[in-house]
């Protein structure tokens, strides 16, 4: 798959920022940029702790979660699997880490939206309420919609930036991103696998609604909900190919099961509204 490199790369040469993991596991996530003829690539690794080194999976996650919006029909951001050679705390790291480019147009500023939202909003204004007043109704749905397809952990209120050109006068939302904290990210051995429940209604974070995924699609009147592609029990292999050496099959087919348990779920919920 063009998204995902195999072929070993010489990346040592990238500074590592740590950044605190906001899911509550031990660990963190390290990230990292690039510079060339100004166009700026991001980078990031799966989780990490100085003991261990890389012992998450959300880079696969990122992977996954991208080829199936492109297949529902949602924009989002673009992510490269890349299997690489590092450097973390003076240590030599082979793994596979995340690589995605800017999607800040020319004269785009970023904002989190946590902090828009506490610039402009209305007195008693909710976020969802906010964002429906923005003119973002569609494209809050289609979130609400995907974070509980994938058990989306970490939809804070920095994962979501407004995108303003003051000159312009125009403001957006970046495409969504930043998926990596969902699916199995808790998982670490096969027997966590083997026990998931892939239904259960773990807790999340979610800016704009609740701490339950499942509850946040009651947030999406009647009759409202996002007109997306149909996935299929065929695009399993779209979703899953070239990753067969990267996480194990266990890994890989709980993760096609939960994505299209929800899907099902999320379909019959359709049709009843």
């Amino acid at each position: 798959m063009a998204d995902i490199i195999h072929e070993k790369q010489d990346l040592t040469y990238l500074n590592w920022t740590r950044v605190r993991n906001s899911s509550g596991t031990a660990g963190s996530f390290l990230k990292a940029y690039s510079e060339n003829d100004g166009k700026k690539l991001y980078y990031k690794l799966s989780n990490y702790d100085v003991m261990n080194g890389v012992t998450g999976h959300e880079c696969v996650n990122e992977i996954i979660v991208d080829r199936l919006l492109t297949i529902i029909g949602i924009e989002h951001l673009s992510y490269t699997l890349i299997n690489a050679d590092i450097i973390v705390d003076g240590q030599k790291i082979s793994t596979y880490l995340c690589m995605s480019e800017n999607f800040r147009k020319p004269g785009e500023d970023k904002t989190a939206l946590d902090t828009f939202y506490e610039m402009e909003r209305q007195s008693g204004e909710s976020p969802f309420d906010f964002c429906i007043r923005k003119g973002w109704a569609e494209y809050v749905r289609q979130m609400l919609v995907v974070d509980f397809l994938i058990l989306n952990r970490d939809r804070h209120g920095a994962n979501i930036e407004v995108l303003r050109n003051t000159k312009r006068r125009t403001v957006r939302l970046a495409p969504l991103f930043d998926h990596g904290l969902s699916l199995l990210s808790l998982c670490r051995s096969e027997n966590d696998i083997a026990a998931y429940d892939v239904m259960e209604d773990k807790p999340v974070q979610c800016f704009v609604g609740s701490h339950s995924a499942k509850d946040n699609l009651g947030l999406i009147p009647s009759g409202e909900f996002p007109s997306l592609s149909l996935l299929h029990e065929s695009d399993k292999n779209k979703l899953l190919d070239g990753l067969e050496d990267i996480i194990s099959s266990a890994l890989a087919e709980k993760i096609w099961e939960m994505i299209w348990k929800r899907w099902c779920y999320y379909e019959d919920l359709c049709n009843k509204k």
